[in-house]
């Protein structure tokens, strides 16, 4: 190869390299507007969202936005497992491990709806209740109201309270993140959106 072709040739190269740089350049004025959405993903056969970090928290309310694509729905290898609810967002409260005391919004998808819930644990013991079905690619308000009492759990425009047990006066403890189980693992990888209001 002489050095005109040796040349062109580098040339080429710098140009097709530029070239594919350049389409994730911003022009001048452009703004870039950041998603407010964080995505919490669980990987296939895993529980945890790879985002699940120590975060504590001491608040009397819980507010966020969700929004779920397609992964959300999914079977399992035992048909009774579909009815296990998933945990989408929430805190351990009274200062003490999740499995003691907790309020979560749980989520699942079964009898072709996904479905949302309230779940707590007071004392040690589970309860939950279905709070509504919810629509695949949308955008949902949601939220969990302390009081001394009772969380009150709000999707969209339904709300439900469920007893609580814990004896601080604001919830205090860690945020609890995307959770995959129940028995099983994710059967694929499923990503959730979340943004705090």
């Amino acid at each position: 190869m002489n050095i005109k072709s040796a040349l062109l040739f580098g040339l080429v190269l710098v140009a097709s390299s530029c070239s594919k740089q350049n389409k994730d350049v911003i022009s001048p004025g452009e703004q870039v507007i950041p998603s407010p959405f964080t995505q919490f993903r669980i990987p296939k056969d895993q529980h945890y969202s790879e985002q699940s970090v120590y975060t504590p928290v001491e608040f009397d309310e819980l507010s966020f936005r969700v929004k779920f694509d397609s992964t959300a729905v999914y079977s399992t290898k035992i048909p009774e497992n579909q009815y296990d609810i998933n945990k989408l967002y929430g805190f351990a409260d009274n200062n003490a491990n999740h499995q003691q005391f907790s309020a979560r919004m749980g989520w699942r998808w079964s009898d072709g709806a996904l479905r949302l819930f309230g779940y707590v644990y007071n004392n040690a013991v589970v309860s939950y209740e279905e709070l509504a079905p919810v629509s695949i690619g949308a955008e949902h308000s949601c939220s969990i109201k302390i009081t001394p009492v009772s969380y009150i759990f709000t999707v969209n425009e339904v709300s439900k309270a469920m007893p609580r047990l814990s004896s601080t006066v604001k919830a205090k403890g860690y945020k609890l993140f995307p959770y995959f189980g129940g028995d099983e693992t994710a059967p694929h990888d499923i990503s959730i959106w979340i943004k705090e209001k």
